[in-house]
């Protein structure tokens, strides 16, 4: 009896360890499946630690503060307006100076072939353009006004963030993941949300006499400042800070000083000049003189997207000053629209972007913090060597099967 049902057993205890190894084999290879779209996604569960860094909240502290300069601007700028003084070429004239007297010195001084003139003589015409567009877009954006709504200028504004996505894609070889697309249309969604709480609040002002040109003018005004912003990461990444930013003070001082004598003489001519009138020319001077200093900082350590992403918060933190300062409605949308813009952003820079093309470091660079960054591992890092220690895994257990 005992050997009549040994084959009998033994047959049933192979056929079930088969059924186990092929479901197991099944559940290894729906894992493998399912890891490669999470690798691919970005969306791989790792960590929380990985993701909420210090370099992260960093970042986000960082990009606040250029939203703050840029509300401080902003605010000074309306004063201005009630003072019935509208001179924006003198104002961005202002801050190109400060920027040639600081930078641009320092490029003088400078020895070797990163001096000013080995810079003129090479790459004179690059920084021109560059120039050329950074004073540009200031202007046409500002001259909007004229023409179109808040409403329009608001919304058209955030068309930069799609084009310099576009245009980081095929010049800077920048590679975006889902996650990036679906943050950057979070961050989207929390413009709408302040348009629609202006709208409620009474506060869709300008003027309409030509809404097709003041439309026109803000979306040249995105283009611009996203080839602006574009050029400026490449130089910040890959040659320095310092010579983007006192090129910028050459050319920018050149190029609206030659603005400013042909369009503006007059209502210069025109001004009150009190210290009330000096003052807020002076607050808005050096809050543009540091977002212009510190912007480069920012971009450096993420890119000109996520600096972009940041700024969109910036027109919140000027409603929350007008509120205060010049009686604007109230509105709970603002405060939604804070903490949609601000998820957006942290989604975004949770998971950096990559390039296609290897960075080469920039001369002014601490050798500490370049050896820092190379020995510290992002999560995007993590998540793609997760993915190549997987294909790994696969070919050895292929080899082995063998």
């Amino acid at each position: 009896m005992a050997f009549g049902g040994f084959p009998h057993t033994f047959h049933d205890g192979r056929r079930k360890r088969k059924h186990l190894a092929l479901k197991d084999m099944e559940g290894d290879e729906e894992e493998r499946v399912c890891g490669k779209w999470r690798v691919a996604c970005c969306l791989n569960s790792y960590n929380l630690r990985d993701v909420f860094t210090w370099r992260l909240l960093k970042t986000i502290i960082m990009g606040q503060v250029l939203s703050l300069l840029i509300c401080g601007t902003a605010v000074s700028c309306q004063y201005l307006a009630n003072a019935k003084v509208e001179t924006p070429m003198l104002q961005s004239f202002l801050n190109y100076v400060l920027l040639l007297l600081v930078y641009t010195t320092i490029l003088g001084t400078r020895k070797g072939d990163r001096n000013l003139l080995q810079i003129l003589k090479t790459k004179w015409w690059k920084y021109l353009l560059m120039g050329l567009a950074d004073v540009e877009a200031n202007y046409a954006v500002v001259k909007a006004y004229q023409f179109t709504t808040l409403t329009s200028i608001q919304l058209l504004d955030c068309f930069v963030i799609p084009v310099l996505m576009v245009l980081s894609w095929f010049f800077l070889k920048t590679r975006y993941r889902l996650v990036h697309f679906v943050a950057v249309t979070v961050c989207l969604l929390g413009v709408g949300a302040m348009v629609g709480a202006d709208i409620l609040a009474g506060r869709d002002q300008g003027s309409t006499s030509h809404v097709v040109l003041g439309d026109g003018l803000v979306l040249l005004s995105a283009g611009l400042y996203a080839v602006s912003n574009m050029c400026q990461e490449h130089t910040v990444k890959n040659l320095s800070r310092v010579e983007f930013l006192g090129m910028m003070g050459l050319f920018g001082t050149l190029i609206s000083g030659i603005q400013l004598a042909v369009l503006e003489t007059c209502a210069v001519a025109a001004i009150e000049w009190n210290f009330h009138i000096s003052m807020l020319f002076a607050v808005y001077a050096l809050c543009m003189y540091a977002l212009y200093s510190f912007m480069p900082v920012v971009v450096k350590m993420t890119s000109a997207t996520a600096v972009n992403l940041s700024l969109l918060t910036a027109d919140l933190f000027s409603l929350f000053s007008g509120i205060f300062l010049f009686n604007y409605t109230f509105s709970t949308l603002y405060i939604i629209s804070f903490v949609v813009i601000t998820v957006g952003f942290v989604m975004f820079n949770a998971l950096p972007t990559y390039s296609a093309l290897p960075e080469s470091s920039s001369s002014e660079d601490d050798p500490a913090e370049v050896f820092a960054d190379r020995t510290a591992e992002s999560p995007s890092d993590r998540l793609l060597s997760a993915g190549r220690d997987s294909q790994g895994a696969e070919t050895l257990t292929a080899v082995a099967a063998l």
